[in-house]
């Protein structure tokens, strides 16, 4: 009898062991669901969605502007715009790669041509300062329209202030704007 109990304690032992190891062959069945690695993982595998496009915000503020690139890099070849507009932000600054004004003008195009208010604010600005596309005010002034017509109050601000591009640039950033010629 000893050696019946002693026999079924082996086998249950060892069942858990073999269990393990089948169900490792169907994948990870416990994935971390909100972190920032879950995040990254579905990146690399090509997924986006609202919730983790909006995941490289905070990715960025914490500083890892390499990896935040990667996500909203993936994020805006997927139609989000509002990612097109973070890789914008991301050239026009120099994180996580030296500053690029013309990629950064490049984003904002894209993201106006996609319908989003911020793309066509951020872009009418590029067009009326010429930086990183050729000055064109009146297009750029069209663009401004478009996007107070669709509500956004910064664009607003600007009309109301006769497109005087002082009511939207800080101080700090007026030597980005004076021309190179």
């Amino acid at each position: 009898m000893r050696q019946l109990m002693f026999l079924c304690l082996c086998a249950g032992l060892a069942g858990p062991a073999m269990a393990e190891e089948d169900l490792s062959q169907l994948g990870d069945l416990n994935r971390e669901e909100l972190s920032l690695n879950r995040m990254m993982e579905n990146i690399e595998r090509g997924e986006t969605s609202m919730a983790i496009c909006a995941t490289g915000y905070f990715i960025t503020k914490s500083g890892r502007h390499e990896m935040a690139r990667d996500l909203f890099l993936e994020c805006a070849d997927d139609g989000w715009t509002a990612a097109m507009t973070w890789m914008s932000q991301l050239d026009e600054n120099g994180l996580g790669a030296p500053m690029n004004p013309k990629a950064a003008a490049e984003w904002d195009r894209r993201a106006a041509e996609a319908g989003d208010p911020v793309g066509q604010f951020n872009f009418g600005l590029d067009l009326m300062r010429g930086r990183g596309v050729m000055r064109d005010e009146e297009a750029g002034r069209a663009l401004i329209d478009r996007a107070a017509e669709a509500g956004l109050p910064v664009a607003r601000r600007l009309q109301g202030a006769g497109y005087d591009l002082d009511e939207v640039t800080p101080d700090a950033d007026e030597w980005r704007y004076i021309p190179l010629s």
